[in-house]
């Protein structure tokens, strides 16, 4: 019998849509990976291989998320469900971040994220830096309770997230000799300080954004009304 939490639009965990949904997010994320390890480049025999890349890592997260979200519709465990929506409180915001910073920095230059001789046709392209954020903010807005996750906790999350991936960036940089993302090599060290803490800004945003929208879509006034008023859930509930 399907689930619904009293605050989400669609029944989930569910043997009918959100199966349905979760299968083709699954699906799509492994042709993305099949496409990957069959793609040779230098970046695939260094240290670290495609994980040095922060779209790989969001990849893997929403296969993650994704597979743990399919197995709650097939069992209709509540338990892997809302394992399904700690991971997506990470995926979500992270890959929206992705989409934003790759088709932002592409619409400025493309050889910023990519060597010109290393560019994607556009599938896999669309299927490494758009598609996960879609089927992932899909399964938040229509197949998820609300997030409970305020500004400072947000941006805690986002800050833990980009100064772990910016060491790891740095060490795999200490055995390679070169960065996966060109845009790396023109910055110095601060300005690299610099557009890693305004991606963990921006992911806060992205945060609160999708938190906004599941308000919006699901009439919920006063998730929309803390999105914006008060991010960092200060006031108290007598307030």
């Amino acid at each position: 019998m399907a689930i619904r939490h009293p605050l989400q639009r669609l029944a989930s965990p569910a043997r009918q849509l959100s199966m349905l949904l979760h299968l083709a997010g699954t699906a799509s994320f492994a042709a993305s990976f099949k496409f990957l390890y069959g793609w040779e480049t230098p970046m695939s025999a260094a240290f670290g291989g495609h994980f040095q890349f922060l779209t790989i890592i969001g990849l893997a997260l929403a296969m993650v998320t994704f597979v743990v979200g399919f197995l709650a519709d097939a069992t209709l465990s509540s338990r892997l469900f809302k394992l399904k929506n700690v991971l997506s409180v990470c995926s979500a915001p992270l890959e929206v971040l992705i989409s934003i910073l790759y088709w932002g920095l592409c619409a400025i230059d493309k050889s910023l994220v990519f060597p010109p001789d290393l560019q994607l046709e556009f599938l896999p392209d669309f299927g490494f830096h758009a598609a996960p954020a879609i089927f992932l903010a899909i399964d938040l807005l229509l197949l998820s309770p609300p997030w409970t996750i305020h500004g400072y906790s947000a941006l805690a999350l986002s800050e833990c997230l980009a100064f772990l991936y910016w060491f790891w960036v740095e060490y795999c940089h200490s055995h390679n000799g070169w960065y996966p993302y060109p845009i790396f090599d023109i910055l110095n060290t601060w300005q690299r300080a610099l557009l890693f803490t305004f991606s963990a800004t921006l992911m806060t945003g992205s945060t609160m954004l999708l938190k906004w929208t599941y308000g919006k879509i699901n009439g919920i006034e006063e998730f929309k009304k803390e999105a914006v008023a008060d991010p960092a859930g200060i006031r108290t509930k007598s307030e």
